[in-house]
């Protein structure tokens, strides 16, 4: 296997793991973490509307068995599209959603690995 495939399947893995973990977030009612419900829901609705479970889906399925570097490369920039917004969400929303930051920090570290090898192949 080699390094990009394990980097889009660790991209995928991680993306599922933040669907959960908003998911499991929200329907928690005695979360401590976010006292406001309309950010935390308004959160739900972006993963929601960037359809991040469907890219995850496509970006593990693509990387099993072989690499497919031009279809990776699109469906990480269109990840990286809604990220951009939903981490801009979190970032004015820092006193309720603080919690996100960490796995957006970790999505968005895995992602530009791509980015930047776009960007050499351009050069």
């Amino acid at each position: 296997m080699n390094f990009e495939m394990q980097i889009a399947n660790m991209l995928a893995d991680n993306l599922k793991g933040f669907i959960t973990f908003v998911r499991e977030n929200h329907e928690n009612e005695n979360n401590c973490f976010c006292l406001n419900k309309d950010k935390l829901y308004q959160l739900k609705l972006l993963v929601e509307e960037f359809k991040f479970q469907v890219l995850a889906d496509e970006l593990k399925r693509i990387n099993r068995f072989t690499w497919d570097e031009n279809y990776t490369l699109l469906l990480v920039d269109r990840f990286r599209k809604g990220m951009a917004i939903i981490e801009e969400y979190v970032e004015n929303n820092y006193s309720d959603l603080f919690i996100f930051t960490a796995r957006l920090y970790t999505l968005n570290s895995l992602s530009l690995t791509f980015c930047k090898e776009e960007e050499s192949i351009v050069s």
